[in-house]
């Protein structure tokens, strides 16, 4: 299975310093299925084997004060050991993307979750760009996913 995944829309946490789910809304592949209400934040696949997965946040601050977010993967509700990648922004309308790489064994039926979270939740997001004269829009996140071996 291949994929590639994202969101269009910007994305806020309900809380400081609590992890939630990403919702990739919209994105095509085969042997990748995107879950069904409540778990739209499911990755399932279809078939087993190793996958190489990239990961971009567009991280955006609405406030002077240091932000920090975390990122880190969930496999079937169980957080990844030594996954997380943390990044800060310092100044009102900053944004930068955060990309994390990583390979994956997983099992037919077996699911991912990107998880994240914010020191204050209302002070950031994930955001996403419109388009510009002269560039495509930037979704708010994106999943690239490429099987490697089965």
């Amino acid at each position: 299975g291949n994929g590639f995944l994202y969101n269009n829309s910007d994305i806020t946490a309900s809380a400081s310093d609590t992890a939630e789910a990403i919702d990739f809304s919209i994105g095509s592949g085969s042997g990748i299925t995107i879950g069904t209400s409540p778990n739209e934040s499911r990755i399932y696949f279809d078939e087993g084997g190793t996958y190489f997965l990239t990961f971009t946040a567009q991280i955006y601050s609405t406030n002077s004060s240091t932000q920090t977010f975390y990122f880190w993967p969930r496999i079937n509700g169980v957080d990844v050991q030594l996954g997380a990648t943390r990044a800060s922004l310092h100044a009102n309308g900053a944004t930068e993307p955060v990309t994390k790489g990583a390979v994956f064994d997983v099992n037919d039926g077996d699911y991912l979750e990107a998880m994240w979270a914010i020191s204050d939740h209302t002070k950031g997001s994930l955001e996403a760009f419109a388009a510009t004269a002269f560039a495509p829009a930037t979704p708010s996140v994106t999943l690239s996913i490429v099987r490697i071996s089965g």
